[in-house]
This record gives structure tokens, sequence and C-alpha cells, in this order.
């Protein structure tokens, strides 16, 4: 009797860490087909909104029940400006800059959550949290360095995109944590309202010009990121909620890995031998995050 209830138990595990890894190949790839919209005239912050419109009546159809749970949740409408600004600052950088340092400045990530996680969750920073501060900070020093230059700083719009969408991705995990007693399908919803209405926001406020209209040439690749973002963001929900959050966040690591390899090898990015040693302290940091 105890052989079958094991190999049900593995069974159980392998399809939620799949659908961690479905995700995490949606966000590692984002980047090709933001790219190819924006080769054909549509701003990312524009195609986010395209994008979002798509997937959130999708989700409405789908899930109307998460309307109501949105409704009487009000504060979930924090949740979904920084899960709105984390997905715009994302798409948006790799879009605009090299996909490596863009990826690896974006998952500065774990910084940011110890300082939410003491601010709002009142989880006071250990040693082992300072380490990996210091380690991440080395690791951020190495990938903004450029030879001739008095301080590493940020060099371009991507890299400021890329440390905020990592802030506000911090940020949404920080919410996410504390309104966990919220209903699931409202925290859905609210990440989609929120990439829709911070897109169209920054949108209308000038950010990415006037509306180009949308080529036919564009529209597959529009279809193509809502179907990703619409099951990656199901598929994530699914994993989360039956895998241990290590083992969560360690398989989402792997994002990482799919975004440096497919920017690399269809040249996408071209990192220097400093990138690649302050990337492995800002991969280290994480791991070390996750182990905790």
């Amino acid at each position: 009797m105890t052989t079958p209830a094991f190999q049900d138990t593995r069974s159980v595990a392998i399809g939620p860490a799949l659908a961690l890894l479905f995700n995490a190949t949606v966000w590692g790839l984002a980047w090709l087909p933001f790219k190819a919209l924006q080769a054909r005239g549509l701003h990312p912050v524009w195609g986010t909104a395209g994008v979002y419109v798509l997937a959130l009546a999708a989700l409405l159809l789908w899930r109307p029940q998460g309307a109501r749970a949105l409704a009487t949740h009000p504060r979930l409408w924090g949740l979904a400006a920084a899960a709105g600004l984390t997905n715009v600052c994302f798409n948006w950088a790799v879009t605009a800059g090299d996909v490596v340092r863009v990826t690896l400045l974006f998952y500065m990530m774990p910084v940011w959550s110890i300082g939410l996680a003491w601010l709002l969750l009142g989880e006071r920073p250990t040693r082992a949290a300072a380490l990996r501060l210091a380690l991440a900070l080395a690791g951020v020093v190495l990938v903004l360095w450029r030879p001739g230059l008095a301080w590493p700083l940020p060099q371009s719009g991507a890299d400021w995109l890329a440390l905020a969408g990592g802030f506000c991705f911090a940020l949404t995990n920080a919410l996410v944590r504390r309104w966990r007693d919220t209903p699931e399908d409202g925290r859905a919803l609210a990440m989609f309202c929120g990439g829709l209405g911070m897109a169209t926001v920054l949108a209308l406020a000038g950010a990415a010009g006037p509306w180009p209209g949308v080529p036919w040439s564009a529209l597959p690749w529009v279809l193509v990121l809502t179907v990703g973002f619409l099951g990656g963001n199901l598929a994530l929900q699914y994993g989360a909620a039956r895998l241990p959050a290590q083992v969560t966040a360690l398989i989402m690591l792997s994002e990482v890995v799919i975004a440096t390899a497919s920017s690399f090898v269809l040249g996408a990015a071209h990192p220097t031998p400093l990138v690649w040693v302050g990337g492995a302290l800002i991969m280290l940091t994480a791991l070390l995050a996750v182990r905790r």
C-alpha cells in the first residue's frame, strides 16, 4: 500500500513544478515578442496595455467571481498597482536594453525583499540577510560598472526600469503574503487589472508616444503574449499553492537562465566578463535567499 502512495505524491509534485517552469519560460522569452512588436512600431507600454486588455477579458469570462472578490477587498488595488508596475517596467526594460543586464538587475529582488519584509511584515533582517545584501550589492556594482566612470550607477533608462521593476516585484510578493487571506480569484484579477491600468496610465501620460495603431503583422505576437501571460499567471498560482516557497523560488530562477541563454544565442545581449561575475553574485544571493 505504501508504493502507490509514494508514486502518487511524486506525480502531484511534478505537475506543479512543470507549471512553475512554464511560467518562468514565458517570462524568460517575453523579450522576444516585445522586441518584435517594437520593430513593428508598437511601444512596449502600448503593447503591454493591449495584451492585458485581452487577458483581462478572458479571465473575467472564465472566472467572473474574481470581480466580486476584488470589489469586496479594496486593499487589493495596492497589489494591482505593484504588479502592474512590475510588468510595465520589465517589459519596457527588456525591449529597450540588453536582455541579460536587464534580467540580472531585475533579480535584485531579494535585496528589496529584505527591507520590505521588515517594513510590511515585521520580519527583522538577520545576519544572513545582511550577508545576502552585501553580496547582491557587490554583484550590481559589477553589472553597472563601466570603465572610465567614477561611480557604478545605472547608465540608461533600461537600467532604471529593471531596478524599479525588481523593487515592484518584491513589493508584489510582500503584499501577496500580507494579504494571503483574500480570495485567490481576486488577487489574480487585481494583477491583470494592474497590468492594464498602469500601462494605460503611462501610455496616456505620454511615456510611449501617441497610439500608433496595431499593424496586422503585430497581431500574432500580441496573441502569443496574451496566451503566455494568462497561462503563465494561472500556472504560477497552481504551482506556488502546491509547493514549498523555497522550491517555488528556486524554480522561478530558471527565468534568468532562459532569458540569458536565449538572448545570448539570438544576439540580443552582449555581456562583458564583469557582468557575468556580477550576475553570478546576484544569482548566489537569490539562491541563498531560497535556502534560508
